[in-house]
């Protein structure tokens, strides 16, 4: 397994990834009729602002995993809310999802959530790290982590947060186990750390 820089053509594997990793770190194959909202909402928007912060796990049977994100947080909303949210509306209108699993995803497209000022304050980058079953457990994590600390660290950003579900009891133990506190926001639990 090596890890190497994001390349455009991997977007949709790290669409797939989104959905085998989109259930609290388990697969959430099956459990949305549009799984692809996913990686609309948690994929794309990184890819596209800060192809410098991707990253990608290959092995011999293809994408395995990556890291995503942003420098400024606030930055990616403001492009978001311009010219990423308005086109999916579009095309995933709030009232067609009310009694859909996908409700949250499309909710979020209709009603983003902003990072709460003083968060940003400290914390002003973003990122998030998805790996397959097969790919855990090898030290891949903490590599796509340092990458993604190095570039931002060069980049001179003072801090770094990432969203984790709280049934995720693995990541929240490796953001734990990497020097990340635990905040607890309006929007859900995040982990935070200084750079």
């Amino acid at each position: 397994m090596k890890i190497r820089p994001y390349a455009p053509e991997d977007l949709d594997d790290l669409y797939r990834i989104a959905v085998l990793t989109g259930d609290a770190g388990a697969d959430a194959s099956g459990r949305y009729e549009a799984p692809e909202l996913l990686g609309h909402v948690f994929v794309a928007p990184y890819t596209t602002s800060a192809p410098d912060l991707a990253f990608v796990v290959a092995d011999g049977d293809g994408i395995a995993g990556y890291a995503i994100g942003t420098h400024d947080v606030r930055d990616l909303e403001s492009v978001l809310a311009v010219e990423w949210w308005p086109q999916l509306r579009g095309r995933y209108p709030l009232d067609a999802w009310a009694d859909k699993p996908e409700r949250w995803l499309v909710t979020r497209i209709h009603e983003p959530l902003l990072t709460p000022d003083d968060l940003v304050d400290r914390y002003p980058s973003e990122f998030h790290i998805d790996l397959l079953p097969r790919c855990q457990g090898h030290g891949l994590g903490p590599s796509l982590l340092n990458r993604v600390l190095e570039v931002l660290r060069e980049a001179g950003s003072t801090g770094v947060h990432c969203g984790v579900d709280e049934r995720n009891e693995r990541a929240i133990g490796f953001y734990e186990h990497q020097g990340f506190e635990r905040v607890v926001t309006q929007n859900g639990t995040l982990f935070a750390r200084a750079l």
